[in-house]
């Protein structure tokens, strides 16, 4: 029988994280933890897989990670969080762009494969289809997106938006207008804007929306579309969007309350009340290492996990 890193957490009655650190080093397991652990794998004779193996030899391990924009400010937080975790555990990180086309996703996957990458985290997107990432089984974390059988960190789109509607709604406003993505984008785009329709919906609310992509243009764009039938505050799907919609607004000289889901310290010193929620972009970070360094001791086991937002 093959043994997993499950097995050996079950017979020291510890989780399987804290198996995974003994196997990686790190330094937060207590001593006596640590002996029980590594006397459990050499009585069992457990031998992790290549990864595991090369992460604690001489060579230092390599993990692909994906993004689909190196300009996202809210990818660039998750990243941040992700190159801390990888240098911690002195593994070095190869990071391509994917520009949200499935073929390039594809083809950095190919290489990576030809350059033995020990594994990838990839920030999936909604064009991007399974069976491009399914080989990549147990050496693969994705970022904002949810596929069967992959291990994945994915972010609670729906009650976010309803959220910040809700705060809105608190403060006696009826007219919220949406700043949204196009539904081909399923989170950000149809998750998001679906939440929208069924908060206005709940609370017997005249729908008021507009979408278009995820770049500050287009917010500064549509809100003038949104602004022609009346409007008391604005939810945008994005601090992108926001920036946007908060530049109309200045240039006309219209003053309206903003929200955005993600922080932008630019936007806000710029819009100190406006409404922000933080979508835990540096836990999904901190997660996804977490998923892979599991994969890398030999867990098999598929684990998703949502990650917890705060209104700020």
């Amino acid at each position: 029988m093959k043994l997993t890193i499950k097995d050996i957490a079950e017979r020291c009655q510890v989780g399987k994280s804290t198996v995974s650190r003994v196997l990686n080093n790190d330094p937060k397991v207590s001593p006596a933890t640590r002996e029980k652990v590594q006397a459990m794998i050499a009585e069992l004779g457990f031998q992790p897989n290549r990864s595991a193996r090369a992460m604690r030899g001489s060579v230092e391990p390599v993990v692909g990670v994906i993004v689909t924009r190196l300009n996202s400010t809210a990818e660039s937080q998750t990243l941040s969080a992700i190159l801390s975790e990888l240098y911690s555990h002195q593994i070095t990180p190869l990071i391509v762009e994917s520009q949200f086309q499935p073929e390039t996703v594809q083809h950095q996957l190919e290489l990576f494969r030809q350059r033995q990458i020990n594994g990838v985290i990839l920030f999936g997107f909604s064009q991007l289809p399974l069976n491009i990432i399914q080989q990549w089984q147990g050496h693969l974390v994705l970022v904002a997106r949810q596929y069967p059988d992959l291990s994945c960190v994915y972010y609670d789109d729906h009650n976010a938006i309803t959220a910040l509607l809700d705060r809105l709604y608190q403060q006696g406003h009826r007219q919220i207008g949406y700043l949204g993505v196009q539904d081909q984008d399923e989170t950000t785009g149809r998750q998001r804007t679906e939440s929208y329709l069924q908060f206005c919906q709940r609370h017997a609310l005249t729908p008021n929306y507009v979408q278009g992509d995820l770049s500050f243009e287009s917010g500064y764009q549509l809100c003038p579309l949104l602004l022609e039938k009346p409007t008391s505050a604005i939810v945008c799907a994005s601090s992108s969007l926001a920036v946007g919609a908060l530049k109309y607004l200045q240039k006309n000289q219209k003053i309206l309350p903003l929200a955005c889901i993600g922080q932008n310290s630019l936007l806000q010193s710029f819009a100190p009340d406006l409404l922000t929620l933080d979508f835990g972009y540096p836990q999904a970070g901190r997660w996804a290492v977490e998923l892979l360094l599991q994969q890398f001791a030999g867990n098999s086991a598929t684990e998703q996990r949502k990650v917890p937002f705060e209104l700020t």
